[in-house]
């Protein structure tokens, strides 16, 4: 049975335009699909810890750097309890707005969380950094109020999708997918480009 999480990255709920393209996909999905199995992770709502020193301490003895004591690995069993949940998908589906031309914090934190060695990448002095996972595929919403791939840069410039594809390459993921409605805002005529922007979405499932 395929297991999806849903990482929504959006704190506007049922008004969030990338959540509406997420949820049009993740319906579909489950339609075809009815043994599917989504997991739903609201950045917004859930506990994320501070990345706090004894959690940058326990990341830092991957490399070398000080000693696993008590307090590192209490911090670091509770990082790898958080990033269990991501591994444990076969497919992650992000809604991800535009903000400041990147991502939203919320996101950037559970980036940062679970973004460890031993755990998503290895290093090796040689060869450098490698991603861990295997066989993952990701399914990515993208939406901004203003700015549109190729407009000018009074309108803004493209950080998110941008730092958000490399890190999924960068953590092994073989396959991602995106789907875009921006301008959300800055258009003729929003209802239809969402539409469009939703069928889209649908159309991902085949």
């Amino acid at each position: 049975m395929t297991k999806i999480l849903y990482i929504a990255a959006s704190p506007r709920g049922d008004e969030s335009q990338s959540s509406k393209l997420a949820n049009a996909y993740l319906a579909e999905r489950k339609a075809r699909q009815p043994n599917v199995e989504i997991d739903v992770l609201d950045l917004w709502q859930a506990d994320l810890p501070e990345f706090d020193g004894d959690k940058a301490a326990a990341k830092m003895t991957f490399f070398g750097v000080g000693e696993m004591n008590n307090e590192a690995q209490s911090a670091w069993d509770q990082i790898v309890a958080i990033t269990q949940r991501f591994t444990d998908a076969d497919e992650y589906v992000f809604s991800v707005p535009m903000w400041n031309c990147g991502v939203p914090y919320k996101l950037k934190q559970y980036i940062d969380i679970i973004t460890q060695p031993g755990l998503l990448f290895g290093f090796d002095p040689e060869a450098g950094y490698s991603g861990l996972l295997e066989n993952k595929v990701a399914r990515v919403f993208y939406t901004a109020g203003v700015y549109a791939p190729g407009a000018p840069a009074k309108y803004g410039a493209d950080f998110h999708s941008t730092y958000l594809s490399w890190w999924l390459e960068f953590i092994g993921v073989s396959e991602t997918t995106d789907v875009r409605f921006q301008p959300s805002l800055l258009t003729g005529d929003p209802l239809g480009d969402q539409k469009a922007a939703i069928d889209r979405s649908v159309e991902l499932v085949s």
